[in-house]
């Protein structure tokens, strides 16, 4: 398939925003494996590549969760895998030693050959500088217009439109609404949020995005490290049970609404809501959140025994009933718009 990517594409007659899409990327199938915490395992990352799309290495996830040095754990997903994958960096400066850190990840990263990188939450510029010096490709998940046009005055290369039913961080517009509002900027447009089958998948390219980025359908496959009892949630799991919480990292996160989620509310507590809406003291709290919400998240998402049901969803869940080989998903997607 990948010897034939060039006279595919041309064949189906993609939009010049796919092909851009796959030539960034090198993959073959305009599909991302988002960055997750604490899902991101190797073995998930290297099987959607694999496949033919883009596995996103999270690196918090693959050194403090799976217990991988960074180097060595890519070296790790690269004899898993020959085809590209991608890394995510979390750029908000939080700390100076984050920051550092970060830095430090992202050229070991370009090192060992990945090209690809999606930046989160802070400003885009000197990660692009580092990547562009290489060669590479950076894309920046925005959840509104004004966030997109921050990622695009800092040089990146695509968008990733997080919208209203992703799981995580999710956006506050429907994919619709964020598609028009992003489509004239010139980019590549990924949809991120919403997508479990094939039809949310054509759902999304007909309406004119570049590929999609899916996250919540990768977590309930044979490859991914989450506990049994968290695949089976996302499978039971409706639309309707997924809520937003603020108790995680002090901004709004999708979860399933299980009995903990109700015993513990989805509110911040005043004195976190006034610490947040501080522009000093925003940063304090949201490290605090992130410190305890890391620890918490880990245990609940891959003990099987854990006793806390905390787990993060996004509205994808509706289309989800049973567990799957992540390559079988990826190739399931590419036949739906080979044929």
């Amino acid at each position: 398939m990948c010897g034939a990517l060039a006279s595919w594409s041309d064949a189906l007659n993609l939009s010049p925003t796919i092909k851009t899409f796959l030539k960034h990327t090198g993959i073959e199938v305009p599909l991302i494996c988002g960055p997750m915490y604490p899902c991101s395992n190797p073995e998930l990352v290297a099987a959607v590549s694999e496949a033919g799309g883009i596995g996103i290495v999270q690196p918090i996830s693959l050194t403090y969760v799976h217990g991988h040095d960074f180097r060595e754990g890519l070296r790790y997903i690269k004899k898993l895998t020959g085809k590209p994958i991608g890394m995510n960096a979390l750029i908000e400066q939080s700390s100076k030693k984050y920051f550092a850190q970060m830095q430090e990840w992202i050229d070991i990263a370009i090192e060992e050959g990945v090209y690809f990188f999606i930046t989160s939450l802070g400003k885009p510029n000197w990660v692009v500088n580092r990547v562009h010096s290489a060669g590479g490709v950076v894309y920046h998940d925005a959840t509104e217009l004004k966030w997109a046009r921050k990622g695009l005055e800092g040089g990146v290369d695509g968008l990733i439109a997080v919208n209203n039913r992703a799981g995580g961080h999710s956006g506050d517009k429907s994919a619709e609404q964020l598609y028009q509002e992003l489509s004239d900027l010139d980019v590549p447009v990924i949809c991120a949020g919403g997508i479990s089958t094939e039809s949310d998948f054509n759902n999304a390219l007909n309406t004119g995005y570049a590929g999609v980025q899916l996250g919540t359908r990768f977590i309930a496959t044979e490859e991914c490290s989450a506990s049994e009892n968290y695949k089976q949630a996302i499978i039971d799991a409706q639309e309707k049970d997924i809520v937003h919480s603020e108790r995680i990292t002090g901004v709004p996160v999708a979860v399933i609404n299980t009995p903990y989620i109700q015993q513990t509310g989805l509110k911040a507590g005043p004195l976190a809501r006034w610490l947040l809406k501080g522009s000093k003291t925003k940063h304090i709290m949201r490290t605090i959140y992130a410190l305890r919400s890391m620890y918490q998240l880990k245990h609940a998402s891959l003990e099987k025994t854990a006793r806390k049901d905390y787990w993060q969803a996004g509205m994808s869940v509706a289309g989800i009933d049973k567990i799957e080989k992540a390559g079988d998903i990826v190739k399931r997607f590419a036949q739906n718009i080979y044929s």
